[in-house]
């Protein structure tokens, strides 16, 4: 059952020239002063959220886009001040990528603004899939076997600083403590200052294989989905229940999910088709070419395998797939419930916030979804 609404926020800043036929995405150039507008529409939508009763902020970890599409670098830091900004609302880390950073430097951040923030800061990781942001931090990703070995060694690492007093790790990648001395005494372990006080630590990561799905399910460790299709996405939910029984863990279908959807309320369907349009094909502009088509056709073939659609997808696709929702309250307010009777255990929805849409009308979408959707289930608001 629904109770829980979010909202994601890539850290788009406002673009200008949007739609299938504007400016192409890798032709966009933006100085420091436009690319830094995204932290202050951050706090705005942030302080509108926490006034509505949203529950939770999610935002995404990218470095060196220019283009403007996505311009945090660092999420716990944006997370731990934007709890400054606001009362209760969370802030989820969608994600950390973790081949960016030393796992100890991350579980240290971490801990701190969970001890600071009265944990309100979720915890997000991934592994990454811009080549430009994780080669250029010396991690591996062109070679996908290699990339998912130092990931899976730096959740070993975090998860030790987490959850133990005293730890030490001699894998491949890390050797820790090293072997040296420390004032006269053989350093044989080390205690990670300061450890998060909510405990275990939630963890979050997007679905986005077979085998992330397995490795998930038996690290316990709660997923995403958004902008799916819903042939798509019944297999995901699916696949990750029977995971999770494997490991012992029985979940009912949609349990610790987080389902993300494209929403655009409308009095009128046709005339909400058309503002939002622009928005959504910018979106895939730039999101396509990485592969985050994540539509079926009505074989059940995944877009982009033998046979199916390899396209740059159309609102009207999204629509079709049920990963967008466009028409007047009781209209989505529907479509939710539909969702809540395929998928009981789902109790968080997220609202993904098109790129190319200008805040503005992003922020009365916000304030229409909270006055004519949100009444229609039963919520649990952030700091209940």
């Amino acid at each position: 059952m629904i109770k829980k609404f979010s909202v994601l926020y890539v850290g788009q800043i406002e673009l200008e020239n949007i739609g299938r036929d504007g400016t192409p995405a890798d032709a966009r150039r933006y100085p420091n002063e436009r690319l830094t507008e995204a932290y202050w529409s951050a706090r705005d939508i942030a302080q509108l959220m926490d006034d509505l009763d949203y529950y939770c902020l999610w935002a995404a970890e990218h470095h060196f886009q220019r283009e403007g599409y996505e311009v945090f670098p660092n999420l716990i830091l944006l997370s731990t001040w934007l709890a400054t900004q606001t009362r209760r609302l969370k802030f989820g880390c969608a994600f950390n990528i973790l081949p960016m950073w030393h796992p100890i430097r991350l579980a240290e951040d971490y801990a701190f603004a969970d001890i600071v923030t009265g944990g309100r800061v979720v915890m997000g990781i991934g592994r990454g899939y811009h080549t430009r942001e994780v080669e250029t931090f010396g991690a591996p990703l062109l070679d996908q076997a290699a990339n998912r070995k130092l990931f899976e060694e730096q959740y070993a690492v975090m998860m030790k600083c987490f959850n133990e007093e005293a730890f030490s790790h001699h894998g491949k990648h890390y050797q820790i403590p090293p072997d040296v001395k420390y004032r006269g005494y053989d350093l044989k372990e080390i205690t990670c200052v300061p450890r998060p006080v909510n405990v275990p630590v939630e963890m979050w990561m997007p679905i986005a294989s077979g085998k992330s799905i397995d490795w998930m399910a038996r690290h316990d460790i709660k997923a995403m989905v958004t902008l799916n299709g819903e042939k798509v996405l019944e297999e995901m939910l699916t696949s990750y229940r029977d995971a999770c029984a494997r490991y012992g863990r029985e979940k009912q279908l949609g349990e610790d999910v987080c389902w993300g959807v494209g929403v655009h309320l409308a009095d009128d369907p046709e005339e909400g088709f058309h503002r939002l349009e622009a928005a959504h094909d910018e979106r895939y502009k730039w999101f396509a070419p990485f592969g985050f088509v994540r539509y079926a056709d009505e074989q059940g073939r995944p877009w982009g395998t033998p046979g199916a659609p390899a396209r740059v997808p159309t609102l009207k696709d999204g629509i079709n797939q049920k990963a967008w929702f466009i028409g007047p309250p009781a209209h989505v307010i529907a479509e939710i419930k539909e969702f809540e009777a395929r998928y009981p255990g789902c109790d968080q929805m997220m609202l993904h916030w098109a790129e190319g849409l200008p805040p503005k009308e992003f922020k009365e979408q916000l304030r229409w979804f909270a006055h004519e959707v949100m009444p229609a289930f039963r919520r649990v608001r952030p700091g209940t």
